[in-house]
């Protein structure tokens, strides 16, 4: 039989029946799931040549909520009623050759009942080749244009064919899919071959009968399979299974003409995405009266989270959220209308309105900016969180330029530069999601620091080349290389502030233009006239692009003829850091530096750390797709102790994505400047300058004058979102507020004038820290959705009152001379709610699995302060937990599971639990911290400590007798350095705790220290006695520590010396005696053994030293160290343990000298 295309007769009338089945649970015996079912009967008439007639009638709508064997789907009469209702009216749609085309009908239908008809028509959509049984191609369908393969049988006996395709859902270009809250977190394709968290294919089978014209399709099937997990989906999954049968049931000929009324195009058959995102999918609430919903919910959530944290209502947080998305800007005004009067109320308004995402948040704060009806800290937080979590689409991007031009967002500094960066933030996000990026996204960033530049202003250069950094766009490069030196004649003379902040503001096009990147950057590391914080730093960017081998070896031969030793120093660490990576994005890089460390070793291994350097931690778990690393970098330049800039970050490696997490960094170029060559000052910089430096930071003429003294800035996932620069204008006002004397200025006396008459303060956040979601379709038209959410609440009440004795009046010196008393109470608590939720999720009904899961950390107090500093006598006192105290909750709950965990840890779970992490999470779990009272015949009513510092008038007890227990042997008691004394206070009780002295007696061949702790209480005579001295000579120290009754009853020495630190060998050795100890510290020498051979050591069994335990370590090269651990009878042995750091000589000729 010839193979012929499917084709449908614009002449008949085709009745088919459809049943479409979604189930979402774990696939395994005793484990519930949860489905939906679809049922009805559709016709087909032709209405010309290409066009058909499509007629639904006979729904049924069904859930299933159970057990598979045990339960049953069962009807839900109000769903298949509204479905009835929108599936009644006539869609028609374009057919030719087995080719789905244009679908119609009315406007008024939603694109849920569009997206529900694709999934019933998408059964004729095949493509049949004539000259071909096995085939593959990229074709539209329902998920997207898919790679499809095909293949095809026949049946000459009954005429008919076998069609078989197989689609895999994650090979779509384009994808009818939707990301959202993910464009921060980058896709990195390295994690995702080691694993992925989501897998989805589907199966069509078609039977098509040979007819007259062609083919027509009998019988059609289609199998849809979706694996998910929040780790690896071999260490277990969350399973969707969609299905879909279609049956002809009969053919007739068309009588009459069908009538289609008024339709218009709707698309293709590839799924549709709804502009306004369903509903959270975690919160079931009823959207209608939103205002009056809104405003008591804040009312009722302010009031339960005042002078506590309700952790119960913590979650109406995402509820609140979810309102506030279904109302109107008139809605919005009407409700600030009502809560703004109200501190707590508008405070919860603001922190919650900035969720909405869309327009509208930003014509609401566009209009509290126009009528600066807010102060510039609430407009600057509000904003921040709004531009962040705004929906990143261009249209928004428009609006959001308005925010630049609005004279109150200039109305104080720190609010200009949120606004400023947050709007290069929302650009990243855009171009996140456009390719190419509109230039007319960033060009407000461009002018602006193109304006900079011209009016050699560096602030204004600095922040809008902070805002272009965080903007990531493009074409941006060309304006941020005029500010780069060695590519601009201006930008060669610009401030080195400028100029770092310029070279930083590249490190996101590191990833989206990394050859631009690397040209620019290996230019500037190669030009030896630069300054060296900028190689520095352009050499860090480089490393970020991840280079090739050849680029790499191009590196290691400029710095093998490298004159600048900061140089050389920071860029080999940073090239040994990662060689010894193990995260994916470090997958081809670390083999690259592995091999450029080789080669560098001899010559840069020796560096100490007074050079600049980069360390680098992370780790990684394939089973889980989840890691963590750590960066640290010091950027000196010169011989100064003060380093001219530090710079702290982290990422968070996940489901096949790289989140970058808080970062830190610190300029201090200016400071160093000020204090470096000074002869008041060591060059080290110890203590004992401080006061030096006090004085000098107060004369503020010598403060440098075309840089800030001091820059911070802080990142959040790559995003800046504040910086400080402190210069001489805020240095003056700093030591305006902080000084000595009395004045309206001086924000520390005001402060002390507030605590005299006491201070009641109270501040709760709301914030929603994660919402990423993502969507799909199924072959059934409905959108499969995994979403997770996490919200925070965070709520702090405190009550203060200080007495002072006498009142300061005109200085704040005489504080020193007086008593003073601080009583303080109040309420710090934090709760934390976690979803994920993976299912069927539209604007008509939900159906899935959800895990929640709820942290809760609470920690009340209440205290009382005393202290004197003349006399160093502090006491502090704190009431006990009279009732059961709860600290710290943690439960997790999956849908449908059963469970019991308790606070004595016992858990009961369902099964498989040791095959997969996944399944940890199943059922339910609570686990809890609890602090309890004491139960005793003398309850105690407050416990007191005490601390005396220096010389005492009063000799204490434990005072008198250190005479005896002295190595000195000296027949007069010392003086303790510290006395401190932990007392619990019962009524009519004498006090009962512990007393606790340290002495020091320094020499010059040996320094001399002794604790002495005894017990507090009526015919007790246990005590501890600790000693240690350090030999300054032998480079050795001893500590010797006795305890039990009068310290007699057990006995431990400890000794280390360090006179093998010199050598070509240098070496540490340790070692501990011991006489009488407790039975459980014996246990080491049980556990030694088998801790050592899991953890990699060898073995040698050998008589050693009884009662005693030695231990050496061996620098053996500049990489590693070789560790012995002798006890007795047993000696384990490693050769070579990586160091994390390295170990590095002093820079001399013939010194050999080395240190960790």
């Amino acid at each position: 039989m010839n193979i012929l295309e499917p084709t449908l007769n614009p002449k008949k009338t085709y009745e088919y029946e459809y049943e479409g089945v979604v189930k979402i649970g774990r696939d395994m015996a005793d484990l519930a799931e949860s489905g939906v079912k679809l049922q009805c009967t559709f016709k087909i008439t032709g209405v010309s040549i290409q066009t058909f007639l499509l007629q639904i009638y006979n729904m049924v709508f069904e859930e299933f909520n159970g057990i598979p064997g045990q339960s049953s789907f069962k009807a839900s009469p109000n769903l298949t009623k509204r479905l009835t209702d929108e599936l009644n009216r006539p869609f028609t749609f374009e057919y030719s050759k087995g080719q789905i085309g244009d679908i119609k009908t009315g406007g008024e239908v939603s694109n849920t009942i569009v997206n529900i008809v694709r999934g019933i028509v998408g059964f004729l959509h095949v493509t049949v080749k004539t000259t071909q049984r096995v085939y593959e191609l990229n074709e539209l369908g329902i998920h997207g244009v898919c790679h499809s393969a095909y293949a095809i049988e026949e049946n000459a006996a009954s005429k008919e064919l076998y069609v078989t395709q197989i689609v895999d859902i994650n090979d779509c270009h384009p994808k009818a899919a939707m990301y959202q809250g993910m464009a921060l977190a980058e896709e990195n394709k390295n994690s995702q071959q080691r694993g992925k968290n989501a897998i989805a294919t589907v199966k069509y089978a078609y039977t098509v009968k040979s007819v007259e014209g062609g083919g027509l399709i009998t019988k059609a099937s289609a199998l849809e399979r979706h694996h998910f997990t929040p780790f690896n989906v071999k260490g277990g999954n969350c399973n969707l299974q969609a299905t879909r049968n279609i049956v002809l049931l009969k053919e007739t000929d068309t009588v009459g003409k069908p009538v289609t009324g008024q339709v218009k195009s709707r698309g293709n058959l590839m799924y549709k995405m709804e502009k306004s995102v369903a509903p959270i999918p975690v919160v079931m609430i009823k959207l209608n009266d939103p205002v009056s919903k809104i405003a008591d919910l804040i009312k009722r959530l302010a009031q339960d989270n005042i002078y506590q944290l309700n952790s119960t209502s913590s979650s109406d947080v995402l509820a609140l959220i979810q309102l506030l998305r279904a109302s109107t800007n008139d809605d919005l005004e009407s409700l600030w209308k009502q809560l703004s009067g109200n501190n707590e109320h508008r405070r919860w308004f603001l922190d919650t309105v900035v969720e909405v995402t869309d327009d509208r948040v930003l014509k609401f704060l566009a209009n509290r900016f126009k009528a600066g009806d807010i102060s510039a800290n609430e407009a600057g937080q509000a904003l921040l969180v709004a531009f962040n979590h705004l929906t990143a689409e261009v249209e928004l991007v428009e609006s959001a330029k308005e925010f630049l031009t609005i004279p109150f967002s200039k109305s104080h500094p720190l609010l200009w530069n949120t606004v400023v960066l947050s709007y290069g933030s929302l650009v990243y996000r855009a171009c996140a999601r456009e390719t190419p990026c509109p230039v007319n996204t960033v060009q407000p960033l461009l002018d602006m620091a193109n304006n900079g530049l011209a009016k050699k202003d560096d602030k204004d250069m600095v922040l809008a080349l902070k805002a272009l950094g965080n903007a990531g766009h493009p074409l941006s490069i060309k304006t941020i290389m005029k500010f780069l030196p060695g590519f601009s004649v201006k930008a060669d003379s610009l401030s080195t502030w400028v100029q770092t902040v310029a070279v930083q503001s590249l490190r996101h096009l590191a990833s989206r233009d990394p050859l631009s990147v690397q040209d620019i950057t290996l230019t500037m590391f190669a030009d030896r006239t630069l300054p060296t914080e900028i190689r520095m730093l352009a050499s860090m960017i480089l490393l970020e692009t991840k280079p090739s081998v050849a680029l790499i070896s191009a590196v290691v031969e400029l710095l093998l003829q490298e004159m600048d030793l900061q140089v050389a120093s920071f860029t080999y660490s940073n090239l040994r850091a990662i060689s010894r990576s193990r995260t994916p994005d470090n997958q081809h890089l670390s083999t690259a530096c592995n091999i450029a460390v080789k080669v560098l070793a001899a010559k840069f291994g020796h560096l100490s750390y007074r050079y600049s350097k980069a360390l680098h931690l992370d780790w990684f778990r394939d089973e889980l797709l989840t890691g963590m690393s750590r960066e640290f970098y010091v950027l000196r330049n010169g011989t100064s102790a003060i380093p001219t800039e530090i710079i702290s970050k982290g990422k968070l490696y996940f489901i096949g994505r790289i989140l970058q997490l808080t970062e830190l960094g610190v300029r201090a170029e200016g400071l160093k400047e000020l204090l470096t060559g000074r002869s008041e000052i060591s060059e080290d910089f110890g203590a004992i300058d401080f006061a030096t430096i006090m004085k000098i930071l107060s004369d503020w003429q010598s403060f440098p004058k075309n840089k800030p003294l001091l820059s911070v800035y802080a990142r959040v996932f790559g995003q800046e979102v504040s910086f400080l620069d402190l210069d001489l204008d805020v240095v003056q006002q700093i030591l305006k507020s902080v000084t000595l004397t009395s004045s309206k200025e001086n924000k520390i006396w005001n402060i002390i004038q507030h605590l005299q008459n006491g201070v009641s303060w109270h501040w709760t956040k709301p914030y929603l820290i994660l919402e990423t979601r993502f969507i799909q379709p199924t072959c059934l038209g409905l959108p499969v959705e995994i979403s997770k959410y996490l919200s925070a609440l965070t709520a702090i009440t405190v009550n203060a009152k200080t007495v002072i004795k006498p009142t300061p009046k005109e200085n704040l010196r005489e504080l020193f001379n007086a008593d003073i008393s601080l009583q303080t109470d109040g309420f710090f608590g934090v709760a934390k709610d976690f979803f994920v939720f993976h299912g069927i999720n539209t604007e008509l009904f939900q159906s899935g699995a959800q895990l929640n899961s709820k942290t809760v950390m609470a920690l009340p107090w209440k205290t009382d302060l005393k202290l004197n500093a003349k006399e160093n006598n502090y006491e502090l006192n704190f009431t006990p937990c009279k009732n059961t105290m709860e600290l710290l909750s943690v439960q997790n709950a999956l849908h449908t599971y059963g469970t019991a965990f308790c606070t004595k840890v016992e858990a009961k779970r369902v099964h498989y639990l040791k095959e997969y992490p996944l399944y940890y999470f199943l059922g339910y779990t609570h686990f809890s911290c609890q602090l309890e009272p004491v139960r005793s015949v003398n309850p105690v009513e407050k416990i007191k400590i005490q601390i005396s510092i220096g010389p005492q008038n009063h000799k204490s007890e434990l005072s008198q007798m250190t005479v005896t227990q002295l190595i000195q042997g000296t027949d007069t008691a010392p003086e303790p350095v510290i006395s401190v004394r932990v007392l619990a206070i019962s009524p009519n009780v004498k006090e009962v705790g512990y007393e606790a002295a340290a002495y020091y007696t320094p020499a010059k061949q040996r320094d001399d220290i002794e604790l002495i702790v005894s017990e507090v209480a009526e015919e007790v005579n246990w005590k501890i006695c600790a000693d240690l001295s350090v030999q300054k000579i032998q480079a050795e120290a001893k500590a010797h520590f006795k305890w039990g009754a009068e310290c007699q009853t057990y006995e431990v020495a400890l000794k280390v010396s360090t006179a093998g630190i010199t050598g070509p060998k240098p070496f540490v050795n340790a070692e501990i005696n011991w006489g009488d100890v407790p039975s459980f510290m014996q246990l080491v020498k049980e556990y030694l053994p088998g801790m050592s051979y899991v953890m990699g050591f060898y073995q040698k069994h050998e008589e050693n030293t009884e009662h005693e335990v030695s231990a050496m370590l061996v620098a053996s090269t500049h990489e590693g160290f070789d560790v012995k651990v002798k006890i007795p009878e047993l000696t384990v042995y490693q050769q070579e343990i990586p160091s994390p750091f390295e170990i590095v000589g002093v820079e001399s000729d013939n010194s050999n000298i080395y240190h960790m």
